[in-house]
């Protein structure tokens, strides 16, 4: 007889355990925030999520996936896991999500750039518990409170404010430049209007500022016509020999500074002198090499190419030289070239000539030591210049030689002839010349 023995074994249910963890996007715990679920959960077979708060709210499925977040606060996720067993656990995590933190500030100045410079901080940040301000070259240098006030900067140049925040797990930084006008400076200069560069009265000046950070101005002339001025570039006209002080005061409504300089005006000679002006004989003249026409008004001497319809008509003395020889000299009244080798210049004006005073038979007079003395238009303004067919005449190589002349405004003048300086084609003659500035007879 046989026996069979049977071992029968109860068959025990599995544990579950409900685990899981969270994995906030970029640690940017900051809404909006994105979350992974990581389903770390044994011996289940069917998952139920809550999720408080986020999108989705719910899930059924063992690995939900990622989860958002878009208001700040504390959030509760739960997980309940089963099996077939009826064997359940639950586990539950809470999140803190924090404001989103958005940095910014103004940095406002009072008043003007100009030092010393003082500027409101208004704090408009968001989502921040901490603040650290660094005002770079301010005064104060730093600070830890949300709204810091007024802060002062004197020292010229750019400085940079920067206000780093944080909310304890992120920080912001932020920053500006403010910029310091350069400091007070009062100083100028003038321009001399062209006719009076000799400085005899009546001179006109034209005044260059060159303050810095300055806003008014305040002028004062002494013997000037005006007195005074608040422009900041003025014209003034001194009518009185000697010397006068000029006076600016400028003011940027912080400060104020003035300095004073002086100029010295000489008596009027109604003279001006040039010395070892040149005159081209045609060819030279024409091939723009040195010029055979001067103006007393602009001080220029001219070659061929250089005469327009604008300065023609300022042309006084054309001289006119035949050849390297000197054959034939001969100044010539600018609207009377016909007998000339040169253009006709546009809008000419005439001016009588005494090329020969020997064979002129008039009363005009004017030795080479005269000349030389003539320190005023006194012998000038009492000449008569009449032109007569024998004061037109050319004249030889003898110097020195004066040719007197008036233009057609009745200026009149010597031209002293130094030199004749023969060069081939290139030849010209040397001369010095004294011309009433203003007609006066």
């Amino acid at each position: 007889m046989v026996l069979l023995f049977v071992n029968c074994s109860k068959e025990e249910a599995v544990p579950v355990v409900a685990d899981f963890n969270v994995e906030i996007v970029s640690e940017d715990y900051s809404v909006p925030v994105e979350a992974v679920i990581v389903n770390n959960t044994t011996g289940a077979d069917e998952y139920e999520w809550i999720f408080e708060g986020a999108t989705p709210e719910s899930s059924l499925r063992r690995n939900p996936g990622a989860i958002t977040y878009s208001a700040s606060g504390s959030y509760i996720i739960i997980l309940r896991a089963f099996n077939r067993d009826g064997i359940e656990d639950e586990k539950q995590i809470t999140l803190d999500l924090d404001a989103p933190v958005i940095i910014d500030f103004e940095a406002v100045v009072q008043d003007n750039n100009f030092s010393p410079v003082v500027v409101n901080i208004n704090n408009k940040t968001e989502g921040a518990n901490s603040y650290l301000w660094t005002f770079q070259g301010g005064n104060p240098a730093s600070s830890s409170i949300e709204n810091p006030g007024d802060i002062t900067f004197e020292t010229p140049g750019d400085h940079k404010i920067t206000l780093e925040v944080g909310n304890g797990r992120e920080t912001h930084t932020k920053d500006t430049i403010i910029t310091v006008a350069p400091d007070l400076v009062t100083d100028f200069e003038w321009e001399v209007a062209f006719q009076d560069k000799d400085l005899q009265v009546p001179v006109t000046l034209t005044m260059k500022n060159q303050s810095i950070s300055a806003t008014t101005y305040q002028w004062s002339f002494e013997g000037g016509m005006p007195a005074t001025s608040s422009d900041e570039n003025p014209q003034v006209t001194f009518s009185t020999e000697g010397t006068h002080e000029i006076t600016l005061t400028a003011s940027n409504g912080k400060k104020t500074r003035s300095i004073t300089k002086t100029i010295t005006l000489v008596a009027d000679t109604n003279i001006k002198v040039f010395e070892d002006i040149r005159f081209g004989i045609n060819t030279v003249h024409n091939s723009d090499v040195i010029g055979s026409f001067f103006s007393g008004f602009t001080e220029k001497t001219y070659t061929n190419s250089e005469i327009n319809s604008e300065n023609g008509a300022q042309i006084d003395l054309v001289f006119f030289g035949l050849n390297a020889d000197f054959s034939f000299n001969r100044f010539y009244a600018p609207d009377e070239l016909e007998d000339t080798t040169f253009d006709p210049i546009p809008n000419a004006t005439h001016t009588k000539f005494i090329n020969s005073q020997e064979l002129c038979g008039c009363s005009a007079s004017l030795t080479s030591a005269q000349f030389d003395a003539m320190i005023d238009d006194s012998i000038l303004s009492g000449l008569v210049i009449t032109e007569t067919t024998g004061g037109l005449q050319s004249f030889n190589t003898t110097t020195p030689r004066v040719v007197l002349f008036e233009t057609s405004d009745g200026r009149k003048g010597a031209v002293k002839i130094k030199r004749f300086v023969s060069d081939g084609l290139n030849s010209y003659i040397e001369t010095d010349i004294k011309i009433q500035k203003i007609a006066n007879n």
